[in-house]
This record gives structure tokens, C-alpha cells and sequence, in this order.
């Protein structure tokens, strides 16, 4: 899915905060966004989740507004994930069961992602009481498993340990590799971006910088 910005703008309390007057994310392809604090970044991906519609400006994917069939086709993952107060395979396999998967596809799919992740002792465990790192592999493959063409991440592995990082990259990149899934991921981490991006947006108080 491209995702297509053109003359945003965004204000909070008369404060200037994202001012871009064109910006394109390609289909298919890896875009980083970094920046420092305050500049922006977690704003235009939730304006681009659709969460936030105070704004002005177009933001089309595959040329088109937003509808409620072009949400169901994306997904956020935030710093700090919300889960459901129930088992993770349930948070898992939420998605699906909500876009009326097949039962039995359903199981190969959680299942297949389960081991992925490398998370088969946490299946069972109620998913509000994980710790932060297990939370974010977990709200990463709950976003993976139905297979949107639009993934948004927010600093989807920032404060976890190097092992769960290296998990979580290459399933980003294999989502992106094998469905060609578009991916917009703001980051901190400049070795990430190098890592996993194929594109890297500067943005500095709201504006696209190069």
C-alpha cells in the first residue's frame, strides 16, 4: 500500500507541529522516520493510522481516503502496546477472529507465528502481567499474523533486550520480503534504520528535512 501525504499540517493549542507539504511512502518498501524529540514523528504515524483526524492536508493510500476497508488492511504498533487481559494466544489470534478467519486456519496461522517469535512458553500466560519485552514481541506478532499491507511501528523495540531485537527485525523484514507489506517505522536507532530501511525520512520541528 503507498501512502501518499501532501500539504499536512498539524496543530496543537496554536503550536505548529507537522508542516509537510509532500511526502510519499512507496509500496512494498521499508520507511524509517527518525528525528529528535518533539519533532513530529509519533504524530504523523498516528494521523497516518487514522487514530488522529485533526489536520489538514490529504493522506491517501493507493490514492484513496481512508475507508473503513483500507483500515482493516493496517495495523500500529505502539512503545508500549495495549494487550487484552487474557491469554496471548488470544491477543494473537484477535485479529483474525475478528475478520472471520477460518478456524483451522486461524490455528496454523497463531500457531506458525507463536514460533517465530520464539514465544511458545508465554502462550498460555495472561498478557497484561509480561514483562515490557515480551509485550512488544507479543503486540508485534498479533500485527503480523492477519498480514496487513500497511504495518506502522513506534518504536517497536526500543528498552528490550538484543535478542528479542534481532527476532523482531527479521520478522519485519520477512513480513516485508515474503507479503510485501508496505512498513513505516519511526526509531531512535540510526543502525536500525540502516538495518531495515529501504528509505529514511529526517523530520525537524514538523518538516521533512534530507
Amino acid at each position: 500500500m503507498e501512502v501518499s501525504i501532501k500539504n499536512l499540517t498539524k496543530s496543537y493549542s496554536n503550536k505548529l507541529v507537522l508542516d509537510i507539504d509532500q511526502l510519499t511512502m512507496e509500496k512494498g518498501k521499508i520507511t524509517g522516520i527518525i528525528g529528535p524529540n518533539g519533532s513530529g514523528k509519533s504524530t504523523l504515524l498516528n494521523i497516518v493510522a487514522g487514530l488522529d483526524k485533526e489536520f489538514l492536508g490529504i493522506v491517501e493510500y493507493d490514492k484513496q481516503l481512508i475507508t473503513r476497508e483500507i483500515y482493516k488492511e493496517m495495523t500500529l504498533v505502539t512503545q508500549k502496546p495495549y494487550l487484552f487481559r487474557r491469554k496471548v494466544y488470544e491477543n494473537i489470534e484477535y485479529p483474525l477472529k475478528v475478520r472471520k478467519v477460518k478456524k483451522a486456519e486461524m490455528k496454523r496461522k497463531v500457531k506458525d507465528i507463536i514460533e517465530r517469535f520464539e514465544i511458545g512458553e508465554l502462550k498460555d500466560k495472561k498478557a497484561n502481567l509480561l514483562s515490557g519485552g515480551e509485550s512488544q514481541k507479543v503486540s508485534l506478532a498479533r500485527a503480523l499474523v492477519f498480514e496487513p499491507r500497511l504495518l506502522l511501528l513506534d518504536e517497536p523495540t526500543s528498552n528490550i533486550d538484543p535478542e528479542s531485537i534481532k527476532i523482531m527485525e527479521r520478522e519485519i523484514l520477512k513480513f516485508n520480503r515474503e507479503i510485501k507489506g508496505t512498513v513505516l517505522i519511526v526509531t531512535h536507532n540510526i543502525e536500525q534504520s540502516k538495518r531495515l530501511c529501504d528509505n529514511i525520512v529526517y523530520l525537524e520541528e514538523g518538516k521533512v528535512g534530507f
